[in-house]
């Protein structure tokens, strides 16, 4: 990495060679960093390719703006998530002189207008202090929203065996199957109580998305045909990190320890691929917690939300 001395420059986010580019300071960045530092890999390319229609968006040229050296080494990136009123940043731990600048870029192209009022929040883990103490010289408090990301490293121990409920059966999805696409929506809408998940944001993000594998999609499939639970298994093969996301189980079948049997069928599955971790992006529900705490999730990171409102 060039010295942080070299100047810096900011540019547009113009298209999917600079996906590509953000794409891999995360994974570069990953082992250098706390847990949550930066956005996952998985996260990145959701917001990118899990969508109904394919393709580069021109307002992601508005939505993200990148910071690289004269050499052209980026360094780090400002964006939105949900499209106004929330800011990321993605940055290289050797440049955090420029967070200043980063977030008076996301606070004049992010910022939420309500009531002749603009607002935006920053998720920030609790234990970058320095942030927290940025965002408070500049007009920011702690509200209290909150959420956890939890890790689990691999050992020697063997893992627990897959037992799945009477009349259910494990298997991943089907590469190519339309039907298989629309039983992940289904179940994702019934789960988080959704109705705008469909078929097509899965298969565009199954086809598009460049850590997709078909064999660590897992569902819990029942009697009739549905899924009854589903894990999202994602894997990072240059650091050996994996990812549960999405974790659900459908109302109809829930206290079956339907999720728990997938997420150790997703274990078994990391760990043959060479894992050596995995995490799992949660907020403060007990229930899901508690699921995660017996499965072996010890590490954990809270995070919080900051949040500036000015006229």
């Amino acid at each position: 990495m060039t010295p942080p001395t070299e100047p810096i420059r900011s540019c547009p986010y113009r298209d999917f060679d600079d996906f590509r580019r953000v794409h891999r300071l995360l994974v570069e960045t990953y082992p250098i960093t706390p847990l949550g530092w930066n956005w996952e890999f998985r996260r990145w390319e959701g917001w990118h390719f899990h969508e109904a229609v394919a393709g580069w968006k021109p307002v992601w040229e508005q939505q993200v703006r990148l910071w690289e050296t004269t050499a052209g080494q980026l360094v780090g990136a400002a964006h939105t998530e949900y499209g106004r009123g929330d800011a990321y940043l993605d940055l290289h731990p050797d440049y955090r002189h420029l967070e200043p600048e980063m977030i008076t870029w996301a606070e004049d192209h992010l910022a939420a207008a309500n009531d002749g009022q603009r607002q935006i929040d920053w998720y920030v883990m609790e234990y970058d202090e320095p942030r927290q103490r940025l965002l408070a010289q500049l007009g920011y408090v702690q509200v209290e929203w909150a959420g956890v990301i939890r890790r689990l490293y691999f050992g020697d121990d063997a893992l627990p065996a897959v037992r799945l409920a009477p009349g259910y059966s494990l298997r991943s999805v089907r590469p190519g199957d339309l039907a298989d696409c629309q039983r992940i929506a289904d179940i994702l809408n019934a789960s988080f109580n959704r109705t705008f998940h469909n078929a097509a944001e899965f298969h565009n993000f199954s086809t598009l998305a460049p850590s997709f594998r078909f064999d660590l999609q897992l569902v819990a499939e029942a009697p009739d045909g549905s899924f009854a639970a589903h894990v999202g298994v994602n894997y990072d093969a240059t650091n050996g990190y994996g990812i549960f996301e999405p974790v659900c189980t459908h109302p109809d079948h829930r206290q079956k320890g339907l999720a728990q049997a997938l997420m150790f069928e997703g274990l078994h599955r990391l760990r043959a691929s060479g894992a050596r971790s995995v995490s799992v992006d949660t907020g403060t529900a007990a229930a899901a917690n508690a699921l995660y705490e017996s499965i072996g999730f010890t590490e954990a990171c809270s995070g919080f939300l900051w949040r500036r409102v000015w006229s």
